[in-house]
């Protein structure tokens, strides 16, 4: 794993290129040794070979996990006063979360003060089609990235979660009209959770924003409620992020909470 990572590190701009051989002697390593590294990064999307010159190259993956990562960090940073301005407002826990490959990766929580409160982790992943922040990333995703959600199967893990793709199609559709997506105890009985996406200047959706809580003290109608604020503060952090809405959204009261 270290040589993996050293030789990895010996690509830059100047040196985007490299042989076996200069790698091998960059390293301290055996051209064998390097050979075989280099094997397993390829396999993992890691490094690429130009099959002109049989030099390699950083791969495709890499690059996607920089994008990850510069999303997560330029999000994250112009999100912190808008969470914390909706905590305080809703009282209820705050997430903020990306969409990694077919899951929710949640970037950010701010806790709520109560004493009865969703348990929840910075760094956890969830499914995407049972969750609130998911259904907000997944509703303006391509429409074959979302039949490649359904077709990984829409596992149900309470009564209410969707298991349909008729009906999740409907639900999306849905969420793209209104511009919220609610978790009516579809991901876990007795949580209920309402989330909004986030844009950045390009107008693509790239994180969601959701407060979640107990059902006892979140009602459908609270909900409703609660999203006015997260669309807020969702829309507040994309104009930050340098987004410009060709016309402003009419927001949409009417809850359709399953």
């Amino acid at each position: 794993m270290a040589n993996s990572l050293r030789l990895l590190k010996v690509f830059s701009d100047e040196d985007y290129e490299i042989g076996i051989s200069s790698l091998a002697q960059r390293l301290g390593l055996a051209k064998s040794t390097v050979h075989r590294l280099a094997s397993t990064l390829i396999g993992a999307d890691m490094l690429e070979q130009n099959p002109d010159s049989g030099r390699y190259r950083l791969g495709l993956a890499l690059l996607e996990l920089g994008a990850l990562v510069r999303r997560k960090m330029d999000v994250s940073n112009e999100a912190k006063p808008y969470l914390r301005m909706l905590r305080e407002t809703t009282g209820e826990t705050v997430h903020l979360a990306i969409l990694d490959h077919a899951s929710v990766f949640y970037v950010t929580k701010l806790e709520s003060k109560q004493a009865i409160r969703m348990s929840s982790e910075v760094g956890a992943r969830a499914p995407v089609h049972c969750t609130a922040e998911g259904k907000a990333l997944l509703a303006f995703q391509p429409e074959e990235f979302v039949e490649q959600v359904i077709g990984y199967g829409l596992q149900g893990r309470t009564p209410h979660t969707i298991t349909d793709p008729k009906v999740l199609r409907r639900d999306l559709a849905a969420i793209r009209a209104r511009g919220y997506a609610i978790d009516n105890e579809e991901s876990e009985l007795g949580l209920r959770s309402v989330a909004a996406p986030i844009r950045s200047h390009s107008e693509t959706v790239i994180a969601s924003l959701s407060i979640a809580g107990p059902a006892h003290r979140i009602s459908k109608k609270t909900l409703v409620s609660h999203a006015r604020e997260v669309v807020k503060a969702a829309d507040a952090i994309s104009q930050r992020l340098g987004y410009r809405p060709r016309r402003q959204a009419q927001f949409q009261g009417r809850a359709q909470a399953r």
